[in-house]
């Protein structure tokens, strides 16, 4: 049933989703939707928690601006590839559900990505106290808005660009927290 509401929030979008034409689609009956599912808000609900239940990683390739780059190249793909992203974004502005399902995947998300500002203060390329979450958040946060909010084509560029600037930043300590930093 998360597979054919996937299906029907890419093709129709958020606001002729129902839980009939979920049903409709999975090859079951409504009442078996109904019984999971109190709304469409839930079930989408669902489809974002299971989208967390990969075992995805964040790539090391030796130095923050690489891991950067390497992390907004994937995100770049996904929202290219995957036209359910953006609708469940959309959707989670909708439905709290939704957006509560949205929150937990980002923070997941975030705390599999810590790693790549862990290892870099390891090396040395950023203090000790920067702040992994705001060094990621600015370093993705211009593919999502060229992607989701805008609505514009691939710039593979622009991924680069705000990758080497966050980690020239990181470096010059600008998202150090606590103590007058970040």
């Amino acid at each position: 049933m998360l597979v054919a509401a996937r299906e029907l929030l890419v093709e129709r979008g958020y606001d002729e989703l129902t839980m009939d034409a979920v049903a409709e689609r999975a090859g079951v009956h409504r009442t078996t939707v109904y019984r999971r599912w109190r709304d469409v808000g839930g079930l989408l609900a669902d489809v974002l928690d299971a989208a967390g239940g990969d075992d995805w990683r964040p790539p090391d390739t030796g130095t923050l601006e690489g891991d950067l780059v390497a992390v907004n190249a994937e995100v770049e793909a996904a929202l290219s590839a995957e036209a359910v992203i953006a609708a469940l974004i959309a959707a989670s502005f909708r439905s709290q559900e939704a957006a509560g399902a949205l929150r937990r995947f980002w923070e997941e998300r975030y705390a599999r990505c810590a790693v790549v500002v862990e290892r870099a203060v390891r090396r040395g390329e950023c203090p000790e106290g920067t702040c992994a979450r705001r060094v990621l958040v600015t370093a993705t946060a211009p593919v999502y808005q060229q992607r989701v909010l805008v609505r514009g084509g691939a710039d593979p560029e622009l991924g680069r660009q705000a990758a080497r600037s966050v980690a020239l930043g990181a470096a010059a300590g600008v998202f150090v927290t606590g103590a007058g930093g970040g």
